[in-house]
């Protein structure tokens, strides 16, 4: 299968029987890695007619989802990144509206609105996104007809009158009807502003796209001219995309096609591989080896993951592996372990990351069987800056453990090892990622173990085990929590206080833990902040902490109470001795 989404594109708009064209529309379709990662995208929108500003309204919609899709983060999911876009630009278009009404009608009378209906369409991989706001349609060819897959955002108060029901810059805040299709070759989706599609029978376009299909310019320009022969008043205009070839899928085009090039050899150090002088092993594993090297052309100290033999014949953990470094080049944080610029062309399969003088949390363990509460928050807080820069960009570690957190001689954490990372942007097109569990079962969490998507509540389960094990050495769970593969298990699952392993801790650590790590992800913390704040401020919502917030709030106040009680019954046993 080719390995590019290749697509042929026709498009047509005039002004009609109108003064002027309020209808606006535009593609784009980037080339290489960018056609990858966000897709072509195609637009369409139709100003409303009243206002003499509403081509204004038009142009910018399509204008700004053409240019800042593509400048979104590459990791996030198309629907995000496309959502994000178009609420920022309604939020433009409202503001215009409502100070060009200020400015030319104070009294409110008249009608100047930036308001626009918006349709996209996103083709990426195998996927057609669908993105739509108004009465613009989107429609596919099936068979002799169309399908269309949008609806229509009009109310009908009678047979001659009808108004818009959603509409971008209409109001302040907009909602964006959302779907996805599959997509074959040889598929042709349709965008028409009503102007047209009230106007020609969909087997009409059918027929005229059929009978140009050589050149779907002419086909666009045959249905505006057939609208307009049937008497449409409106603006009129059409684009057509016809899907000529799909691809592998995401991953692979993403991160380079792994029979491009052969595995990386093991290596026997000291030795010289690619530009690099390899010094000496850090890691060996059945999945991968990693050597200490330094490459010759910029005198910098690298880490060279090489896949391991066993690995050589897996094309998904290949895809994996490659996976890593192209993560590690889209997260700035001093908590995420980086990749250095990639300056010259590789022999074979292989990554190469920044190497980290330093030791693994799993061997801070071992070292450390009994550390001070302050010592343990001071590493969660730093792992849950590192895990927010994965959240913003809409990506979840999934294998956050011991052995993935690494911690330098200053003490500064960086998390590592980023093979079985959930990428949305790449989700979007291979689903089945995210049913397979990647991670270390001890640490990971039940849903995931269930079969359901990772999402950044799963990587909070993970931080939590991680700090209940620092301040214990123990799981939370026990080993009952490797068995949880189902959701009535994860239910069975019965917490073990801290206080049981280590007594002395403060009871609302006690509590933030056992929330972190709550079976059902809707009982968890929504963010790594409130699980970092409650782990040093008592949380007085948190199950069991009413009295004990009381006494670490004011102390005193706490004891004068005690001491009160404590009074009132002395006095009711003196009362009843005496009787």
């Amino acid at each position: 299968m080719p390995s590019t989404l290749t697509l042929s594109l026709g498009q047509c708009s005039e002004r009609g029987r109108k003064e002027t064209n309020q209808d606006f529309h535009g593609a784009l379709v980037p080339e290489h890695a960018a056609l990858a990662l966000r897709g072509s995208a195609i637009a369409i929108a139709d100003g409303i007619g009243s206002s003499p500003v509403s081509h204004v309204a038009s142009e910018t919609a399509v204008r700004s989802f053409l240019s800042d899709y593509y400048d979104t983060p590459e990791t996030w999911s198309v629907k995000t990144a496309a959502s994000r876009i178009i609420a920022a630009t309604n939020s433009w278009l409202h503001a215009e509206t409502r100070r060009n009404r200020h400015r030319h009608d104070p009294e409110g009378a008249g009608e100047r609105g930036y308001v626009t209906t918006f349709s996209a369409l996103v083709l990426r991989s195998r996927t057609a996104h669908i993105f739509h706001v108004g009465d613009a349609r989107i429609a596919r060819v099936v068979q002799r007809s169309l399908e269309v897959l949008t609806e229509d955002h009009r109310v009908t108060l009678s047979a001659d009158e009808s108004y818009l029901g959603r509409a971008l810059g209409a109001a302040a805040h907009v909602e964006i009807d959302h779907r996805t299709v599959a997509i074959e070759r040889g598929d042709v989706f349709v965008l028409t502003t009503d102007g047209v599609h009230e106007h020609v029978r969909p087997e009409a376009i059918v027929a005229l796209i059929r009978r140009h299909g050589d050149d779907l310019d002419r086909a666009a320009q045959a249905i505006v001219r057939d609208a307009y022969e049937n008497g449409s008043g409106d603006n009129l205009t059409v684009q057509i995309v016809r899907v000529e070839a799909v691809p592998d899928g995401a991953l692979a085009e993403v991160s380079g096609r792994i029979d491009d090039l052969p595995p990386a050899p093991l290596l026997d150090p000291p030795t010289t591989f690619d530009g690099y002088r390899v010094l000496r092993t850090l890691h060996g594993s059945h999945r991968s080896h990693v050597y200490l090297a330094i490459d010759a052309e910029s005198g910098r100290k690298v880490a060279l993951k090489v896949p391991s033999t066993d690995l050589h014949a897996d094309p998904a953990g290949l895809q994996r592996l490659m996976m890593e470094e192209w993560v590690a080049r889209r997260i700035d944080s001093p908590h995420v372990l980086g990749a250095p610029p990639r300056t010259r062309r590789r022999s074979h399969l292989y990554t190469v990351m920044d190497y980290v003088e330093g030791r693994t949390l799993a061997q801070w363990l071992r070292d450390n069987p009994a550390p001070e509460l302050e010592a343990v928050r001071r590493l969660v807080e730093q792992i849950a800056v590192g895990l927010r820069a994965f959240h913003r960009r809409e990506m979840v570690h999934r294998d956050l453990r011991p052995h993935n957190v690494l911690i330098d001689a200053a003490g500064t954490v960086q998390i590592i090892d980023f093979g079985s990372t959930r990428i949305a942007g790449l989700a979007d097109d291979d689903p089945a990622i995210d049913e397979t569990v990647l991670g270390t079962v001890q640490y990971t969490a039940p849903e995931c173990l269930a079969g359901r998507p990772a999402t950044s509540q799963s990587d909070i389960f993970s931080v939590g085990v991680i700090a209940y094990q620092m301040l214990t050495g123990r799981l939370p769970y026990g080993a009952e929590a490797t068995r949880a593969f189902s959701e009535a298990r994860a239910r069975r699952l019965h917490y073990v206080s801290v206080a049981a392993a280590r007594p002395g801790l403060p009871p609302y650590v006690d509590a933030a833990l056992r929330k972190a790590v709550h079976p059902n992800p809707a009982q968890r913390y929504e963010v790594l902040s409130a699980f970092v704040h409650d782990l040093r401020h008592p949380n007085p919502s948190l199950p069991g902490l009413g009295r004990t917030a009381l006494l670490e709030r004011d102390p005193v106040l706490f004891w004068k109470l005690v001491s009160l009680v404590l009074a009132i019954v002395v006095v009711i046993l003196l009362a009843r001795s005496a009787a």
